[in-house]
């Protein structure tokens, strides 16, 4: 199957978001900034793109549903889908391109992104005038998916070929493919909450600190813990505190990735 990904909108969003980690990584101002204001213009509540990525995210993200649900949520998705206008998110794809080429260079386009495979999947799925046998086939792999046990990313990289999986690796630093869930969760949580204000970034800092903190209670009422790991988990369960009082910079980022690794450390080794 031909696939122009940089006409998939779900696509064009996770290639961000690896870009935005890598800058957050490597501690890239310049390209954390430049990221954000992409994401502030292009996919902010009422845009078309938001609006498409949404339906992407639906079937993305749908599991252990039971198959004659997922039948029916898939049709309800395709009809939502075709009252979205074709030619504005074209446009739209159109200026978030050029700005991405622009702001960021073409290189943005080879990052590895695991699911692409279910990303073009969809995007035929949502195209009019795709094949009909092609469409169905697709549809029905979706459908099983989405009433599987098993995680999209994991189903959506063994779909992947050999060949195919080494070309985007290759390309996309290893590294950064490493994160913990609960820093994935978090980076994507941090680059949208300007489409809410913030509002949902706020209530899942709330839940995350509790979470955190929880675990780290735990080590330090274990009989294992030493006079290091307790005094690690102080200066931790310290900086959640003033991170509940106060309002979430920019300085809080990296730091707050570091202390979920840490706190996972802790837990691991306890």
């Amino acid at each position: 199957m031909k696939h122009n990904k940089k006409r998939n909108t779900a696509f064009i969003y996770e290639a961000l978001v690896k870009e935005f980690t890598k800058a957050v990584l490597q501690n890239d101002t310049a390209n954390k900034v430049a990221i954000l204001d992409i994401f502030k213009e292009h996919f902010i509540t009422g845009a078309p793109l938001l609006a498409d990525l949404r339906l992407y995210r639906v079937l993305l993200e749908t599991k252990n549903m039971q198959a004659t649900v997922a039948e029916r949520l898939l049709q309800e998705t395709k009809e939502a889908r075709l009252a979205l206008d074709d030619e504005t998110i074209f446009d739209a794809q159109s200026r978030v391109i050029a700005a991405i080429n622009k702001s960021l260079g073409q290189h943005v386009w080879s990052n590895f992104v695991p699911n692409f495979k279910t990303l073009a999947s969809i995007k035929s799925i949502f195209t009019k005038g795709s094949p009909v046998k092609q469409r169905v086939l697709f549809e029905q792999a979706l459908v099983d998916q989405m009433a599987s046990k098993r995680s999209h990313q994991e189903t959506a990289l063994k779909s992947i070929d050999n060949i195919t999986y080494h070309s985007f690796i290759n390309k996309f630093n290893e590294k950064y493919t490493n994160l913990l869930e609960e820093q994935k969760d978090f980076l994507n949580r941090y680059i949208t909450s300007f489409a809410d204000e913030g509002f949902e970034l706020r209530v899942y800092l709330n839940e995350e600190i509790v979470r955190l903190k929880s675990l780290i209670s735990k080590v330090v009422e274990s009989e294992t813990a030493d006079t290091l790991i307790r005094q690690k988990s102080t200066d931790v369960v310290g900086y959640l505190d003033s991170l509940r009082r106060r309002e979430f910079e920019g300085a809080d980022l990296t730091k707050l990735l570091k202390t979920q690794e840490l706190v996972r450390e802790l837990a691991e080794n306890d």
